[in-house]
């Protein structure tokens, strides 16, 4: 993508939740909405102040930062008058948010923690829901408006140690249909991006991450996709040249949806058995 961009969210406003450090999605998504002309606020829930360092994104991108935790109605409520303050009506929100207690304590699935449980769906999933119902009950989201959120094929495969997390991006998915239906009466589109894995912060809490990226950069005829690429593809979302699409879940995983082996993977797997045929 050309550094100077291309004008596609010239004029539109909007908010990003999620970005924490350089190794955030969402921080790639504002640097590419930035750069494709967007003006739009960041938030995090408070904690962030001290974990990360979204202050550096927010003067990089001229933002200002509406800390708010996204599981509470009230503090939700509040960023959204600031950013109607701001603003005036936005044009797009974009969902980048994810927890996963009992993965980052290490809880097996068959034994979960239920509190934490609860309190991952919430932040994870739950979450999208919120934000939306409170942007359209503060006047806050425009018509024609495009909502974005980020998930993951765990939805709908298993991946063992992701665990509870896959619960909470099917019900992710399941929230961007049921909202779609209703946002659409306003024309306003609601996506979400599945992407492949990438090496986040949200990543590094999931024991056997790296064997989760190396089994998917073996398997995608293209390799997995990076964090930069995510947010081109984020942008074109947002934009408008993607006006009639809505409640879908779109993979961006350099085709490992679709795989189901790869000669990469055949080639390791008869170099760790000694199966491999000599010529």
């Amino acid at each position: 993508m050309e550094s100077s961009g291309y004008g596609l969210l010239k004029d539109k406003t909007g908010i990003i939740f999620g970005a924490l450090n350089e190794a955030s999605i969402a921080w790639s998504i504002a640097e590419a909405a930035y750069r494709e002309g967007a003006r739009f606020a960041l938030s995090n829930a408070p904690v962030a102040r001290r974990l990360g360092s979204l202050d550096i994104l927010a003067e990089k991108t001229e933002s200002p930062i509406f800390w708010a935790d996204a599981s509470s109605d009230e503090e939700l409520e509040a960023a959204f008058s600031q950013v109607k303050e701001e603003f005036g009506q936005i044009d797009f929100i974009v969902h980048s948010i994810g927890m996963g207690i009992n993965v980052r304590k290490k809880r097996p699935y068959d034994d979960l923690n239920y509190d934490w449980y609860h309190k991952t769906l919430d932040i994870s999933a739950v979450s999208l829901h919120r934000i939306v119902h409170h942007a359209v009950e503060t006047g806050a989201l425009a018509d024609g408006a495009s909502v974005l959120a980020l998930s993951y094929i765990g939805a709908q495969r298993v991946f063992s140690e992701y665990s509870e997390m896959g619960d909470a991006k099917a019900l992710l998915e399941s929230i961007v249909r049921a909202l779609g239906y209703r946002l659409g009466k306003r024309r306003i589109r609601i996506n979400s991006i599945s992407q492949s894995p990438t090496r986040t912060v949200a990543g590094s809490g999931i024991s056997g991450f790296d064997a989760m990226f190396e089994f998917a950069d073996r398997i995608a005829p293209l390799g997995n996709a990076d964090a930069e690429s995510c947010a081109d593809y984020a942008v074109v979302l947002l934009s408008d040249f993607t006006r009639m699409v809505t409640m879908q879940n779109l993979f961006h995983d350099g085709g490992f949806s679709t795989m189901g082996i790869s000669d990469r993977i055949v080639e390791d797997m008869n170099d760790v058995l000694g199966t491999g045929t000599d010529e």
